[in-house]
């Protein structure tokens, strides 16, 4: 098994008065030549946006995007003729293929609204754009896995064109699961949203990240409470 520790406190960090962001891998004004992606995971952006503030309309290609609200909730509207509203408990994702133009509001004039950013390299160039949201709150088991994204139509949670699974888990205290890849040569990022975690001889807390690959499985202790990310995905970049 080869692994990789990223620090909540080593990502890149930007404070736009209305954006408060923290960059996992390389974007805009922040830019570290060891990270710029793990595997097709280009981006995990940690965002905090000002009631009332957002971002306005602006192109996307190629790129498969999801978004996992954390509080507060964001209005989406895009070029497909898509407009909703999306809260904690949701999952979007976007297939950018040969080009959407989107934006994305905080819904809310009074409260700030916090949210991941996940773009994923496609499988296959160009696809037909296309724009999903679930509800996944009232599906969720306490101390297990819960699927939200896979490559599949029919499977459980929303899909993607790339060969990634994404799960959430809310473990209590003292819990301790077992994680088998679906796919011997993918890898997986752990993202712990809240709480503190034990992968092998790694503790994580708020915000940390933890690479794996080169493995069948691994497991997760929570030594606390905690809220975890986990996103599967293939170590190798599409030709």
């Amino acid at each position: 098994m080869k692994t990789l520790y990223h620090a909540a406190n080593s990502r890149g960090h930007a404070n736009h008065g209305w954006l408060d962001t923290h960059h996992t891998f390389s974007f805009s004004g922040y830019h570290n030549p060891e990270r710029i992606h793990f595997g097709v995971l280009r981006v995990l952006n940690d965002d905090w946006v000002k009631g009332g503030m957002g971002f306005g309309k602006h192109p996307h290609n190629n790129m498969e995007i999801i978004t996992i609200p954390l509080s507060g909730a964001l209005k989406h509207g895009d070029s497909m003729g898509n407009h909703g509203i999306i809260q904690k408990g949701e999952v979007q994702v976007m297939s950018a293929g040969t080009g959407i133009v989107h934006s994305e509001m905080n819904a809310n004039s009074q409260e700030a609204v916090t949210f991941l950013q996940i773009w994923l390299f496609p499988r296959e160039m160009n696809v037909e754009p296309r724009y999903d949201q679930i509800r996944i709150a009232d599906d969720f088991v306490p101390n297990e896995f819960q699927q939200i994204v896979s490559p599949h139509p029919n499977d459980v949670g929303t899909w993607i064109h790339q060969d990634a699974w994404f799960h959430m888990a809310n473990f209590e205290q003292g819990i301790s699961k077992k994680y088998d890849l679906k796919k011997q040569e993918n890898g997986v990022y752990v993202f712990l949203i809240e709480g503190k975690i034990k992968i092998g001889d790694q503790i994580l807390e708020k915000r940390d990240g933890f690479g794996l690959w080169e493995t069948d499985s691994f497991e997760i202790e929570a030594i606390e409470k905690s809220e975890i990310l986990l996103m599967e995905i293939p170590m190798t970049l599409p030709q």
